[in-house]
């Protein structure tokens, strides 16, 4: 015997969450409810004509469509498939595909209305962007239908030219969740950007952004002249200077910080090599540190949040301030500092080994093995070049009050 569907309610469609890859759920006369792995959920029709099973027909998204309406849809679907004939007319013209979307860029305008409004500002923005700037010039006027795996490899491309590959991946992702969307509403049966391996276009290593010195100092400047807090600044300005993963800076402890000899010893269940890792402070990192220590308002934690909690600021706290300023320096995060000091310093002549060390990256071989205090002089010295080097880049056209970080200080 066929198995009998148990009738939906609302209350168990709301409850219904998405999983790792599409499913049904049927609620009987041939409607079932396909829970896409966005979340979005979507009215289809089953049905067979001449004794062959046809494909299935897309009623309307909930909760837009409601269950009664669906159920209605679903009924007069069924008298009409009992003359023996296809519904499909009935069912485009039920969904207003008449409305004529066709093209790449008139969907995304209709998926952003539909799909994107309810969410956070941050994401709308950043999927706007993707589109306006990468896939509407390349695709906009280009039908649904045609766009191909391709197409979307060539936008990947040339973002990753850009020397964004984390921009492209993006865009694809965007790309992808487009489609999905233009897949449940039957517009198009494949989807061009799932063919396209994610770890093709970035992954951990591909990142290759290299801030030249106009555009450090213009970051830099950009940061200070900004309304963003005063310790906020100052941690960014040290994870240029002091070479440090992010994660390291946010969390440091005073205990951990020498003022007096200039050193910050990192203990080693906060490196991500596990081992402890020593940084030789340049005066002017000492005097930010100087002045963190005169104001602070946690006796454990450098970069305190301010919620009264004694804790680090989040980890997403400084990527914030970044993207919150309104700078020309394109395509680049906080990360790129520690590439943008390695690039810079090699360039210089300085030791490569003593650059890694720095970097606190393991060296191969005889050379590599473990001292925590191993290339000292040198490092000291590439560090107090460098922040030199930072600093002549502020000055460059400098118009905004910094702080008295030099040599001397």
């Amino acid at each position: 015997m066929p198995k009998i569907a148990n009738p939906l309610t609302d209350t168990r469609i709301k409850a219904l969450k998405p999983k790792a890859a599409r499913y049904r759920i049927a609620d009987g006369g041939g409607l079932v409810l396909e829970v896409m792995t966005s979340g979005s959920k979507v009215w289809r029709y089953r049905y067979s004509l001449n004794g062959r099973q046809m494909p299935v027909l897309t009623i309307g998204d909930y909760p837009a469509t409601g269950l009664m309406a669906a159920r209605e849809r679903a009924r007069r679907y069924a008298e009409i498939v009992a003359t023996g004939v296809s519904p499909v007319a009935d069912a485009k013209r039920d969904r207003g595909e008449s409305s004529g979307i066709r093209t790449v860029k008139e969907f995304g305008a209709y998926w952003l209305e539909n799909q994107i409004a309810g969410k956070s500002d941050e994401y709308r923005r950043t999927t706007t962007r993707a589109l306006e700037k990468d896939v509407y010039p390349a695709l906009g006027n280009k039908p649904l239908s045609e766009v191909t795996p391709g197409d979307v490899l060539a936008i990947c491309d040339r973002i990753k030219n850009r020397g964004a590959p984390k921009m492209a991946l993006h865009t694809r992702n965007v790309i992808k969740r487009l489609f999905e969307y233009a897949i449940a509403r039957q517009l198009v049966t494949t989807n061009p950007a799932s063919a396209i391996v994610a770890r093709f276009i970035a992954t951990q290593d591909s990142r290759t952004r290299v801030l030249n010195p106009d555009e450090i100092g213009h970051v830099l400047r950009a940061v200070y002249a900004s309304n963003i807090r005063r310790p906020l600044k100052l941690a960014i300005h040290l994870l240029v200077l002091t070479m440090v993963r992010k994660s390291e800076l946010i969390e440091a402890r005073w205990s951990e910080i020498d003022l007096d000899a200039g050193i910050w010893r990192i203990p080693a269940e906060r490196m991500k090599k596990d081992r402890e890792h020593w940084v030789y402070l340049a005066p002017q990192a000492v005097a930010m540190f100087r002045e963190l220590y005169d104001a602070r308002t946690s006796d454990e934690f450098v970069f305190p949040t301010v919620r009264g909690i004694d804790r680090p600021i989040a980890k997403s706290t400084l990527n914030q301030a970044i993207k919150a300023l309104d700078m020309e320096v394109q395509h680049f995060v906080l990360h790129d500092f520690r590439r943008t000091a390695s690039t810079h310093l090699h360039e210089m002549g300085q030791s490569s080994d003593a650059i890694e060390k720095a970097l606190a990256h393991t060296i191969k071989g005889i050379k590599g093995v473990y001292n925590r205090a191993e290339y000292a002089d040198e490092r000291r010295n590439i560090l107090n070049l460098w922040a030199v080097f930072v600093d002549a880049q502020i000055d460059e056209g400098r118009k905004v009050i910094i702080g008295k970080f030099g040599t001397a200080a």
